[in-house]
């Protein structure tokens, strides 16, 4: 990226200056800002560096002493932290105790804390230039910033032998003067997470500094980023659940913020069958339910689409409601996916299970009666099935007790008891691990069981209930805008329990820019940013895994994905669905213990290294994830790639395609 700077300007011109650059540094000791104008300056979505040089300050108000010029810079760059600022800029010279004080309150507001080193006079020997970029990683730096003058094309490229050294995404190194100029460049292709330009050819802050349009017209060509607004479909997660809970319920239920797909359309498909009185007025559903109880319903088969919770929904739920056994059956990718663990689990609750297939598969016949009592189920088969089993329990008659051990998925059971809950049925529920747990403050990642206490003889009660936002379909949208430009959207709750709200987490320690106006369900905004590599444990939220991994292969540095073992019976085998689809891009990735490990490149090192994702004809696996996913790539492909099935995400998101397209022209 490309990061301008702003100089000698004042506050309404630097807010004029942002709506037109992708990233910029203010320089606080030359641009006379009040107290409140730098707070305002630095709310910016746009990323901003802080940079206050003591030196400077100094020169300016002549007769201050180094003391009082570091006080005055120590200020302007924590309030410029505490604003916003995603970097801040402390050269070597400047005072220990003043660097010291910046670099905590960096940590304490998350800016990346940048240590740097200019050398106007000339460029040390390769071991002076090591030596310094290893002192400033020793006191502390997340990023060190190494400027020399280059006298030679030889000394220009000393400075950027640095790269061969130390991690690419730690380090900005270039030279200055006419021979150092092309190494402003260069240092984006060696994986710097960004370079310095110039407003134009008067405004430059150091000599061979590029006016900022040169710099983008070499990097970018004509590439056209995206800046767009985009409205998110609703969580299926919580639609499938509340449609459920009210084709159980007695009375009416009012479900609002309905977006139609596959597995949604499914679900009402299956309220129907149960008895429920189903009227869809536009993006309102009205659900006369059954008004549920142990036996209430007498139905032989019934049809569950492609959705995989839906049917494990359904495993727990029919012989509790039913007066005989049932036949369910599906369609599509779901007849080859086994359904772990369904016959120990129900076999605990006096449920017998018959698949046609042998190996508990749909077709699948459910037998009950299903009495309620105390049993110890696992966990590592995920949370469907014990979501349906959580929502079933409450309508047995006697108590229940449920211990889940290593428990997968906790945020989607979470999610189901936040839905019972909204339909009048609880279940108390209680979480334990080990020492790692306890002293995390109740980390889901490290919890090791989780028991459920469940009352039986209730009833589910009709409720008027919002459908949130879907971050699943939303994760791909991000995504797309953290690489390839800006995006906001609307319709997100940011106080979801929806597990695949973790992609703003995993974006933010990626580096992206993320904000949200107004409160939790404002709409958020990201734009493009330096990203370096993460480390993330998705066991929790399986369904972000291809886009994460396609987000990765544009974080500079290796990443780590761990749960791969989350991914063998999805809509596809996923984790090997996304293996081969980054290979065949020319992503360096492997499976190592249980993770995805990839081997990323900034955008700009990929266009300047001509190392873009290879286009041409790719498999979605008919896998609606992998399809959205693949169109999300393209964005940074040097040629289409070409999806051999994209009716796929009618699954979950019909208007995928649709959307992107659009997205594109905006």
């Amino acid at each position: 990226m490309i990061c301008t700077v702003i100089q000698n300007k004042t506050a309404s011109q630097i807010a004029e200056i942002l709506q037109n650059v992708e990233m910029a540094e203010i320089r606080l000791d030359r641009c006379t800002l009040s107290a409140e104008e730098i707070d305002e300056c630095f709310e910016s979505d746009v990323p901003l560096v802080a940079t206050c040089r003591v030196s400077e300050i100094m020169a300016a108000g002549q007769s201050l002493s180094e003391v009082r010029a570091a006080s005055i810079c120590e200020e302007r760059l924590c309030r410029a932290i505490r604003a916003g600022a995603r970097y801040v800029d402390v050269e070597v010279e400047a005072p220990k105790y003043m660097s010291k004080r910046v670099r905590a309150c960096a940590g304490e507001y998350g800016s990346v804390f940048i240590k740097s080193y200019h050398d106007f006079s000339g460029t040390d020997s390769y071991e002076g230039l090591k030596a310094m970029v290893e002192k400033c990683l020793h006191i502390g730096a997340d990023i060190v910033k190494i400027v020399t003058t280059a006298a030679s094309s030889d000394e220009a490229d000393r400075v950027l032998k640095l790269y061969d050294e130390f991690e690419p995404g730690r380090l900005i190194a270039f030279s200055m003067g006419e021979s150092g100029r092309e190494s402003r460049m260069m240092c984006l292709a060696k994986g710097a997470p960004y370079t310095y330009a110039s407003l134009n050819e008067e405004d430059a802050a150091a000599p061979g500094q590029w006016p900022y349009a040169s710099m983008v017209s070499a990097l970018y060509g004509g590439r056209r980023f995206i800046n767009a607004s985009v409205s998110i479909p609703s969580s299926k997660s919580f639609a499938q659940r509340a449609i459920v809970a009210a084709a159980l319920a007695d009375g009416v239920s009012h479900l609002s913020g309905y977006s139609p797909c596959g597995d949604n359309e499914s679900a009402l498909s299956v309220a129907r069958a149960l008895g429920a009185e189903v009227e869809a007025n536009g993006a309102e559903l009205v659900v006369k339910g059954i008004a549920a109880a142990p036996g209430c319903i007498d139905i032989k088969t019934l049809h569950t689409g492609e959705s995989g919770l839906l049917t494990r929904l359904m495993i727990p739920l029919l012989p509790m409601i039913s007066k005989s056994a049932v036949k369910i059956t599906g369609e599509k990718t779901l007849l080859d996916r086994p359904l772990k663990g369904a016959e120990e689990m129900m076999e605990a609750f006096g449920v017998k299970l018959e698949s046609e297939s042998g190996d508990c598969r749909i077709p699948l016949s459910v037998a009950g009666p299903e009495k309620g009592g105390q049993a110890e189920i696992s966990g590592k088969y995920g949370s469907q099935l014990i979501s349906g089993l959580l929502m079933s329990l409450p309508l047995a008659e006697k108590y229940s007790k449920v211990t889940v051990r290593d428990p997968k998925s906790i945020p989607y059971m979470f999610i189901t008891l936040d839905v019972m809950k909204k339909f009048g049925v609880k279940a108390a529920n209680e979480m334990s691990g080990g020492r790692e747990f306890m002293e995390s403050g109740g980390d889901w990642s490290l919890c090791s069981e989780m028991l459920f206490k469940i009352k039986g003889g209730q009833h589910y009660h009709a409720a008027d209930f919002a459908i949130e936002g879907d971050w699943s379909s939303a994760a791909n949208f991000l995504v797309a805008g953290a690489v390839f430009g800006k995006i906001e959207i609307s319709g997100l709750d940011t106080k979801s329990l929806q597990a695949d709200l973790s992609i703003m987490d995993i974006l933010m320690e990626a580096g992206a820019s993320l904000s949200q106006t107004g409160d939790h369900l404002g709409a958020v905004t990201v734009q493009r940013a330096p990203l370096t590599a993460f480390e993330v444990d998705a066991s929790n939220c399986p369904d972000l895994f291809p886009i994460v991994s396609v987000l990765a292969a544009f974080c500079q540095g290796t990443s780590r994905i761990s749960g791969v073992d989350r991914l063998a019976h999805k809509e596809s085998d996923r984790g090997k669905a996304i293996l081969d689809m980054l290979l065949k891009m020319g992503v360096r990735a492997s499976v190592e213990d249980n993770a995805l490990v990839i081997e990323g490149h900034s955008l700009s090192s990929r266009l300047l290294n001509g190392n873009l994702l290879k286009g041409g004809q790719y498999t979605s696996s008919h896998d609606h994830r992998m399809a959205m996913a693949l169109k999300v790539a393209e964005l940074g492909a040097e040629s289409p790639v070409l999806i051999d099935d994209t009716a796929c995400v009618a699954k979950s998101f019909p208007a995928f395609f649709d959307l992107f397209g659009k997205l594109l022209r905006q």
